[in-house]
């Protein structure tokens, strides 16, 4: 089963890399490339043949979250010659100086990129980062517990209806962007008012929710033990693999269209081979062979074009221009901004012991 597969190969990964770079620490050599990706994102046997065709041995570390990843480049504890941020993280590195230029004579790959994702307003021109993934969050819902026409709107997740079966992303910036879409503001407001008012819709949302989660939800919605939850367009196809009574919708209020990149820490000391192994997976028949394991969208277009019918045509993976229209992407905010979402945020996390212990009504 792929979700098993999942787990076990996230593991596998976390004690192998483990084992080879000891405490945390990235390998030095003059033939290594230290990768920080997330878990599971990635098809490992790829960098088996990567190291194959060129003899240079890849050091492999994961983590759960751009802030985990950010913490530790930013420490200077490690030395990573490539890693794997969001569309937001990678504008706050850049702005941070912590990223290098990409030298795009060494990456004639990138040729592939489909135009949409070239020159984002997160990195205009792309001059620090090569798109790698992309695509939406949305809700996750079990057809034999949900009625479909209420995950039309975000509105569902306070539907009392559901009371004890909704999960939520334990993630500031997505879940704090589910409310304040629902109250009709923007994903990246710096407005104190807006802020706080989607910070209090959380609060009193608080009562109807199983649980905040993140990959621990996963196994819950397959078996059925929670109605709803938020998660990326790719796993719920893989989600829905595992369980067809699944389906997954994009609520008509929008989204988040995000996009995942890869890109070279200023400190890395193998940048020749982070290019090198970009160029790699931009490599239509890599990407492509990636993309059907993952099970993300793919931005390189001859991957895209090899792909079958049903994938391209699949609205989860491949949303329609309608729904993308009404997506924003996440941009870095200013510190005093993020620092009142994270004020927000703790006082919602503070609240969930609280309203567990509320009758829910």
């Amino acid at each position: 089963m792929k979700l098993n597969k999942i787990i076990s190969l996230a593991l596998t990964v976390v004690m192998s890399s483990t084992l080879l770079v000891g405490c945390g620490q990235s390998k030095k050599s003059a033939q290594v490339l230290n990768i920080y990706n997330v878990g599971d994102y990635i098809d490992e046997d790829l960098i088996t043949k990567f190291e194959e065709e060129t003899g240079i041995d890849v050091v492999y570390e994961t983590y759960d979250t751009n802030e985990a990843m950010y913490q530790k480049l930013k420490s200077g504890s490690t030395k990573y010659d490539l890693i794997f941020p969001s569309d937001y993280m990678v504008e706050k590195l850049i702005s941070e100086d912590l990223v290098s230029p990409i030298d795009y004579s060494k990456i004639p790959n990138y040729k592939y990129i489909m135009k949409d994702f070239r020159n984002p307003a997160y990195d205009p021109g792309n001059k620090y980062s090569v798109p790698y993934m992309w695509g939406t969050f949305g809700i996750l819902y079990n057809k034999t517990m949900v009625d479909e026409k209420d995950v039309d709107s975000w509105d569902v997740l306070w539907n009392k209806k559901y009371a004890g079966n909704i999960q939520m992303l334990d993630s500031v910036r997505d879940t704090m962007g589910i409310s304040l879409i629902r109250l009709g503001y923007s994903i990246n407001t710096q407005k104190t008012s807006e802020i706080e008012k989607a910070k209090n819709e959380l609060i009193k949302q608080l009562p109807l929710v199983q649980a905040y989660v993140n990959d621990d939800g996963k196994d819950r919605l397959v078996v059925g033990d929670a109605a709803m939850g938020i998660v990326y367009n790719g796993d719920a196809l893989v989600l829905m693999d595992e369980n067809p009574d699944l389906a997954y919708s994009v609520p008509k209020e929008g989204t988040n269209r995000w996009v995942d990149a890869m890109c070279i820490p200023k400190i890395a000391e193998n940048k020749d081979y982070a290019q090198m192994f970009i160029n790699f997976m931009l490599d239509p028949d890599n990407a492509l062979q990636n993309v059907e394991y993952i099970e993300y969208s793919t931005p390189n277009q001859a991957a895209f074009d090899m792909l079958d019918d049903e994938t391209k045509n699949d609205p989860t993976a491949y949303p329609d221009q309608e729904v993308l229209d009404k997506s924003d992407v996440f941009l870095n905010l200013p510190p005093k901004v993020l620092k009142i979402y994270e004020d927000a945020w703790t006082e919602i996390k503070s609240q969930i012991g609280r309203a567990s212990c509320r009758e829910r009504v």
